[in-house]
């Protein structure tokens, strides 16, 4: 077991999930992924260590197995599934809704209660982080995306009613708005031209441990990353 304790990352992959992995396992970290897809995971799992776990997030059970089961007591929790749909808000199909919500909201919830539960057993006056990966569809609702502002803002409104309950239990809890595309060299039409138009994810990457290193007398509860030519 490493020195920090555990950080598990839910929805991982080859982008900003394998970036944030990366840097905590340099800084001590045992690291545990769970993903629908952990054949992806391979080449971040040998350079870290990494357990990966095959996992719906939005399953109770299956969150609640993974969690019951870490090689050390958790320190750090990211949630980063999300799922949009669009479409004209006459022509959705609300059974293809449900599930979208159920992936973006409800797992987050899941991933929230059972890293609180774990989390309040902790010594120490910070316990641990918690941290949701948001999008700009939180905080306002765009045309033919009404289920990813749906799930976003329950996702959002979650984080802050956590925050609220938790933060004066030791544990810091934070919703962040990823307002734009993230590069990725895995996926089609997201390589980086070098013109730094998309969030580079080693660059959220250090966002994110800066928060799970904040001191409590100054945690953030929300913050904003977008690459310099977003409008906003």
């Amino acid at each position: 077991m490493k020195d920090k304790g555990t950080a598990v990352i839910i929805g991982a992959g080859t982008g900003l999930s394998a970036s944030v992995a990366l840097r905590l396992a340099d800084a001590g970290y045992d690291i545990v992924l769970g993903a629908r897809d952990t054949g992806k995971l391979r080449d971040i799992a040998d350079r870290t260590g990494a357990r990966c776990v095959p996992l719906d997030g939005s399953n109770p059970e299956a969150v609640a197995a993974l969690y019951a089961d870490l090689p050390g007591p958790l320190r750090v929790a990211i949630y980063n599934p999300s799922a949009r749909i669009r479409g004209d808000i006459a022509d959705l199909d609300p059974e293809t809704v449900r599930k979208a919500i159920e992936v973006t909201a409800f797992g987050s919830f899941l991933t929230g209660r059972e890293a609180a539960r774990l989390m309040l057993q902790n010594d120490g006056e910070t316990k641990g982080t918690i941290l949701f990966t948001g999008a700009s569809a939180g905080v306002k609702g765009f045309a033919g995306s009404a289920t990813f502002a749906m799930g976003k803002f329950a996702q959002r409104g979650l984080a802050q009613s956590m925050s609220r309950e938790l933060h004066p239990k030791g544990i810091h809890v934070a919703w962040v708005n990823i307002d734009g595309g993230i590069s990725n060299p895995d996926r089609e039409g997201r390589g980086d031209d070098g013109s730094n138009a998309m969030l580079d994810p080693d660059a959220i990457a250090e966002s994110y441990q800066h928060l799970i290193e904040q001191h409590r007398s100054a945690w953030s509860s929300e913050i904003t990353l977008r690459p310099w030519v977003e409008t906003f």
